[in-house]
Order: C-alpha cells, then sequence, then structure tokens
C-alpha cells in the first residue's frame, strides 16, 4: 500500500513560511492575474490563487476581461501591468479563447514578472543551465510543484527512471527538464508513443499529465513506483450535488495497492501548484533581477 503525498499539507507548511516572511518585509507583494471570459473552471483557479494570496498577506487584483477581447488589447493591457510597481507578478489564466495566440501573449509578459514561468526567457534558462537547479529563473509552478512533491519522499530522484505522461509546454516538457537536472534518466510520453503500457511499467517514477481520467492502470505500474497525477477530470456523478466528481489521470483505488508513494486528486499536486506561484512572487521581490 502507497504512502500518500500530502499535497495540501507541504503546501500550509510553505505558505505559513512565506506569510511570516511577508510579515517581515517592508512591502507587499503584489499578484494580477488575468482572467478572459467567463469559463467556471477557471474562474475557480482564479478564485483558488486570490485566497491563497490574502492568507499569507499578498495584494491581489484580477483582472477580468470579455472574452471577445482582441489579442493587441489584451497586449496592451499586459503592457500596462508589467509598468505597475504594485505588481511583482502577473499571470495570464489559461486556456485563452481560440482567436488569441497564447504564445504571443504570454511572452509580453515581463519575465521578471513572470510568476508561472512561461516565458521564453524563463523556460530557456531551465534548458540551459549547468547548475542542480536553476535559481536565475522563474521555474513554471506545476514542475516546480511536482519536484517538491517527489522530494518530500526523501527517495532520491539520482539514477532514477522518469516517464512522464504529456508533453505539454506547462507541465510534461518543464518537469521533463527539472528531473533531468536532477539526475533522472527521462522519457516523455505522448498521443504517439507506441506501446504506452510497457514504457509506464519500466519507470521508478511515474509523473501523468494528460487529462485522460483513469488513464493509468495498475496494469502500466510495477511494484514500489512512485506516482504523481497532476490530471483533474470532472466524471458525471448522479449521486454528488454538483453532478459531478473530480478524478485524476491516475486510477488512484487500485494503482495506491502497487505504488510506493501516490499523490491523491484532488489534494496532491493542485495545492502545491497555487503555492508555487506565490513562492515564485516573493523571489521576485527579493530579487527583482532575477532573470
Amino acid at each position: 500500500m502507497a504512502q500518500i503525498i500530502d499535497g495540501r499539507l507541504l503546501a500550509q507548511k510553505i505558505e505559513e513560511q512565506i506569510r511570516q516572511e511577508v510579515g517581515k518585509m517592508g512591502i507587499k507583494p503584489g499578484l494580477a492575474i488575468i482572467l478572459v471570459g467567463n469559463d467556471p473552471a477557471s474562474q475557480i483557479y482564479v478564485d483558488s490563487k486570490e485566497r491563497a494570496c490574502h492568507r499569507v498577506g499578498f495584494y491581489f487584483e484580477e483582472i477580468l476581461l470579455p472574452r471577445e477581447i482582441g489579442q493587441e488589447k489584451l497586449i496592451e493591457i499586459i503592457k500596462l501591468l508589467n509598468e505597475n510597481p504594485n505588481f511583482h507578478g502577473i499571470l495570464v489564466q489559461l486556456p485563452l479563447p481560440g482567436h488569441i495566440d497564447e504564445i504571443r501573449v504570454l511572452s509580453a509578459i515581463n519575465p521578471k514578472k513572470d510568476v508561472d514561468g512561461f516565458h521564453f526567457s524563463n523556460l530557456g534558462r531551465i534548458l540551459v543551465t549547468k547548475r542542480n537547479t536553476p535559481d536565475d529563473a522563474l521555474i513554471p509552478a506545476t514542475a516546480k510543484a511536482i519536484l517538491l512533491l517527489l522530494e518530500s519522499t526523501g527517495v532520491p530522484i539520482e539514477g532514477k527512471k522518469a516517464v512522464v505522461l504529456g508533453r505539454s509546454n506547462i507541465v510534461g516538457k518543464p518537469v521533463a527538464l527539472l528531473l533531468l537536472q536532477k539526475n533522472a534518466t527521462i522519457e516523455i510520453c505522448h498521443s504517439k508513443t507506441q506501446n504506452i503500457a510497457a514504457e509506464c511499467l519500466s519507470a521508478d517514477i511515474l509523473i501523468a499529465a494528460i487529462g485522460k481520467p483513469l488513464f493509468v492502470t495498475k496494469e502500466m505500474v510495477k511494484e514500489g513506483t512512485i506516482v504523481i497525477d497532476v490530471g483533474i477530470n470532472r466524471i458525471e456523478d448522479k449521486f454528488d450535488p454538483r453532478g459531478y466528481h473530480i478524478v485524476g489521470d491516475v486510477d488512484f483505488e487500485n494503482v495506491k495497492n502497487k505504488a510506493s508513494f501516490i499523490t491523491p486528486v484532488p489534494g496532491g499536486v493542485g495545492p502545491m501548484t497555487i503555492v508555487m506561484l506565490l513562492e515564485n512572487t516573493l523571489r521576485i521581490v527579493k530579487n527583482p533581477d532575477i532573470v
């Protein structure tokens, strides 16, 4: 039976450290989040980030924009935030509407305020760094969260084979680079990978980030694997008052009997991702020339 990696508990500990540090500072860290449209799931994520900011003493502002906003107008708003000294961190909630080029919009954020770590400058520093951890970059929050969750197990990453399911710019690619810096052997699987089940079976560390509910079954996991589930999927459930319940990309109930450590959904990667945004914002305040 796997030990549960409690992301909520770890996030609470880090939050408290941030709260105490902010209390001793002569400046209030500021985070601005841009939300385009009224997608309910995106609004839930933004609300969670707002509550976290208030808990640690950050200044927070949500900029809610209509779904129909033009790309150039959105970029103009980002440039104004870049110049606003009240905001140390800027985040654009993804996904964006289809008529907007995400890459162009994200690249408009000043890399020194890029708390999500998606700007080319920050992603590039992760790629070319010669150090064990890229201290001069803002690391994508989810990838950073995964690394800390793995380290919290006390199991060395060096020499392990890590299989990453998913090749997104948000999770798959950056977490693979971070694990490579920790001297793991990396394999990234995606929709064109042949025999994914066999690849997963070879993993000492398995990270599922593909957005397919319950995709990873117990037959795909060898005994003793560390399993990190990044997925957040809604499954229809007529017995739940909400009409759905949340599951990950991993069949938790069955896989936990084979894994050595496993993250739950919810309560695993999600809370840690939010606290990593706070940590990135605080790093910017402490070191404005981080990038």
